[in-house]
């Protein structure tokens, strides 16, 4: 049977978290840097999606992209994984508690999930002897934490669009 255009289209942006979770998994760096910030998108991407639609992301996607992204950043392996999976554990947790579906709720309870994957992410690397840029990770923490609404907005417009 033919499908219809329609139906391509709504499969299409079903798939778009997951094709956007290995597309940068794939590129090499979860992190867009600028000189003054960096920015984790696979921390937000992997958190909106958990929290908000848990069927999109399946855990084990989760885990490849991490092995992915450890592979081709040369990292030991399951090291990116650990903290995307941290990150999707404190954000299932936070969907079973939460009553109301804000920006403010879930931008407040993102630093949780950014606190326990850094401390993983630092704990594992600290065992590994890797060497570790201390103010590297903070700024990074921080930007991904201020830049958090702007992707809530992105992500909730195509969580609008799969829904219609």
């Amino acid at each position: 049977m033919a499908k219809s255009h329609k139906e391509i289209k709504l499969k299409i942006i079903d798939l778009l978290p997951l094709l956007l979770l290995f597309l940068i998994s794939l590129n090499g760096s979860s992190v867009i840097s600028i000189k003054i910030f960096s920015i984790n998108i696979h921390y937000i991407l992997v958190y909106f999606w958990v929290l908000r639609s848990p069927d999109t992301l399946g855990y084990g996607f989760i885990f490849l992209a991490g092995i992915i992204s450890d592979v081709i950043l040369g990292f030991p392996l399951g090291i990116s994984s650990l903290s995307l999976l941290v990150v999707a554990g404190t954000a299932a947790y936070i969907r079973v508690v939460t009553v109301r579906i804000t920006l403010i709720n879930d931008w407040i309870s993102f630093v949780p999930a950014i606190l326990f994957a850094n401390f993983i992410y630092f704990i594992s690397l600290h065992f590994t002897d890797y060497n570790i840029d201390y103010f590297y990770l903070f700024k990074n923490s921080v930007s991904t934490f201020i830049f958090y609404p702007i992707l809530w907005v992105v992500f909730s417009l195509i969580l609008n669009l799969k829904k219609s």
